[in-house]
């Protein structure tokens, strides 16, 4: 049985704004240092501060993929991005291929990239800082065998582009290792809910994003997951220089 052409625009609106993945920790690790909420965020912006100004340039192959499941109908759609990050010019994506759904590639995919691009635009209003976040510390837990800070974040103002629920802090690097959240503004009436997990690795000095997932269920029927994964990649340092 196929979707609707209106039901399926419909999700194809749906998934563009929940575009944007977890491993349990094992290994012991030593309790953080006891800070406020507050010094942690500044210290997050003073950390990522330095790393921005520390990375010249940044390249990986992405991999999205989309998939709708529901009236008794699988919808999917994948595509690889080559991610370009130079510290002069800011950030580029190119479209290597894609497969599956076309209107998903067009409709979801493709505007997932575009969403992207436009919140790099003003880094300022998406950032996980006091001016658009209130911060709650909620105790600390090991992540990949590295103490973290949990705290639980609250958007000052709801927009598309900023988040609601609980954040992972390296508590050495203090940086994002993990996010598990929702968005702070329901971008449409057929969105029931959307989950987004996110995780981040450490490469080459520089913490990046390893994989999202968000789930979403769609009130007229279905789930809809959307993924990236990240890929390898390649950096380079201006400490090089």
């Amino acid at each position: 049985m196929s979707i609707p052409r209106r039901g399926s625009l419909l999700l194809a609106i749906v998934f563009v704004f929940t575009a944007g993945g977890a491993r349990p920790a094992i290994a012991e690790a030593a309790a953080p240092a006891p800070l406020t909420a507050a010094q942690i965020v500044y210290e997050m912006q003073s950390h990522n501060q330095a790393r921005t100004e520390m990375l010249k340039d940044l390249q990986s192959i992405r991999h999205y993929q989309v998939e709708y499941r529901g009236f008794s109908a699988v919808i999917a759609a994948k595509m690889e991005v080559a991610y370009h990050y130079d510290a002069a010019s800011g950030k580029s994506f190119r479209i290597v291929s894609q497969s599956g759904s076309k209107m998903f590639c067009e409709k979801v995919l493709k505007r997932a990239v575009e969403s992207e691009k436009e919140a790099s635009q003003d880094k300022a209003a998406t950032a996980l800082t006091a001016a658009n976040y209130r911060f709650h510390l909620v105790g600390s837990e090991n992540v990949g065998g590295r103490p973290a800070y949990v705290m639980e974040v609250e958007p000052i103002s709801p927009s598309k582009f900023l988040i609601r629920g609980k954040i992972w802090v390296d508590a050495e690097d203090f940086a994002l290792v993990k996010i598990d959240a929702e968005p702070a503004k329901n971008p449409s009436f057929w969105i029931a809910r959307t989950r987004i997990l996110q995780t981040f690795a450490k490469t080459g000095g520089f913490w990046l994003p390893e994989r999202n997932r968000s789930e979403t269920k769609v009130r007229i029927g279905g789930t809809a997951v959307f993924s990236i994964d990240y890929g390898m990649y390649r950096t380079e340092s201006n400490a090089a220089h």
